[in-house]
């Protein structure tokens, strides 16, 4: 008999095991399908020896002290800040070059061949962008910033790939993530704190659920879980749609397809990303992880990102009728008893890791006001649940 079953070893499932067992002291099963903990954030040594993220290249950065002392009990730090430059030619010259993205003066400047300050960069892009009554795509966002050249240089091709739909058919949500600066700040990220994990992600995780009170069983699904174990209580982080034996459809998602290749030199890229925005280019961008790992090693890995829509599922869809969709498994997600659904995928929301960290603390301490801590569910145990997949 177990407290807790939490199904999903990423961020969500193993912050959420670490709180019960250690704050509440009660018994957790921790599964998941794959064979590994950390979820996309896992990271290993390839064959070559060189510090390698499976699922892409993954940047911890958030504002919230609070967050980062949580995880701090369970890693050291190395300070990181990212850089991602684009791969584009200039409308000026035809050239191509590598420029800083987001975009910012040094971009402007060295696309057009000009020399603008800072106070006159902003009305440079005022010049150009389009008048917009109301912004409801990407498209929208981005057009009304910087203008349509920019849109199409930056924006237009690299979220086609990425999503196979053009920015117009987006909600505004998908560009409104990457800001135009007018500085030569050319970090991608501004966070208070921009930091990887020394050691890896996957020993951060291997610290979070190392308790005596947790025990984890990867290469499990949960219908194995809940036919070897009884449990009171339940924390779900994979597709809410799954949950519910896809009742109303599958939520849509877009995946990726990764490849991974080490390269007999100790360096590959001028910098941590590069982005490939053109349409010709079947990839989105390739990263290399040396820059934001620190390892010192004779060679390098890289890895090429080939958005999918078959695989795991890694980005909603955000498009208005999937959201309605999400409600209505929403609406039955609340209805559960004793019953927790936490994550990105539980919430089918797109979440960075240090907000997939602020929603399970949050939901711990939801938990903490509607549970007793040690309080037997006799009448309902969760070792079948009816509605489950």
């Amino acid at each position: 008999m177990f407290d807790w079953l939490v199904v999903g070893a990423g961020f969500a499932g193993s912050v959420l095991a670490e709180r019960i067992a250690s704050e509440r002291n009660e018994r957790v099963l921790v599964v998941d399908r794959r064979d590994h903990i950390g979820g996309n954030a896992y990271d290993h040594l390839d064959a070559a020896g060189v510090l390698v993220h499976r699922y892409g290249p993954h940047i911890f950065h958030t504002n919230s002290e609070a967050i980062f002392a949580y995880l701090s009990r369970f890693t050291e730090w190395r300070a990181y800040e990212h850089r991602v430059l684009a791969q584009v030619r200039s409308p000026a010259t035809g050239e191509a070059m590598l420029v800083p993205m987001p975009i910012n003066l040094d971009t402007i400047n060295r696309l057009y061949g000009l020399s603008l300050t800072e106070d006159e960069v902003e009305g440079w892009l005022a010049a150009r962008a389009e008048q917009v009554e109301q912004v409801r795509t990407s498209e929208d966002v981005v057009v009304g910033k910087v203008g349509r050249e920019l849109y199409e240089l930056f924006f237009r091709g690299y979220t086609r790939k990425q999503w196979a739909l053009d920015p117009s058919e987006l909600d505004k949500s998908v560009t409104a993530r990457v800001p135009t600066r007018t500085n030569r700040d050319d970090r991608y990220f501004t966070d208070r704190f921009q930091y990887m994990p020394r050691d890896g992600y996957t020993a951060m995780f291997r610290r979070l659920l190392d308790h005596p009170l947790i025990t984890v069983r990867t290469g499990m699904t949960f219908e194995e879980a809940r036919r070897r174990f009884s449990f009171r209580r339940l924390v779900w982080t994979g597709p809410v749609d799954e949950y519910f034996g896809f009742r109303f459809g599958k939520l849509p998602y877009r995946s990726l397809r990764f490849g991974h290749e080490t390269l007999d030199r100790e360096w590959a890229l001028p910098t941590g990303t590069v982005n490939h925005p053109d349409e010709a280019t079947p990839f989105t961008r390739v990263s290399e992880y040396k820059w934001m790992t620190g390892q010192e090693h004779p060679k390098t890995s890289v890895t090429y990102e080939f958005p999918s829509a078959e695989g795991d599922p890694y980005y909603p869809i955000p498009r208005p009728e999937n959201a309605a969709l999400y409600k209505r498994y929403e609406a039955l997600a609340d209805a559960e008893r004793d019953t927790w659904f936490v994550g990105r995928l539980a919430t089918y929301r797109y979440y960075n890791m240090d907000q997939v960290v602020g929603q399970a603390l949050a939901s711990f301490e939801r938990i903490e006001k509607q549970v007793p801590r040690g309080a037997a569910n006799d009448d309902r145990i969760l070792e079948q649940v009816s509605s489950g997949c």
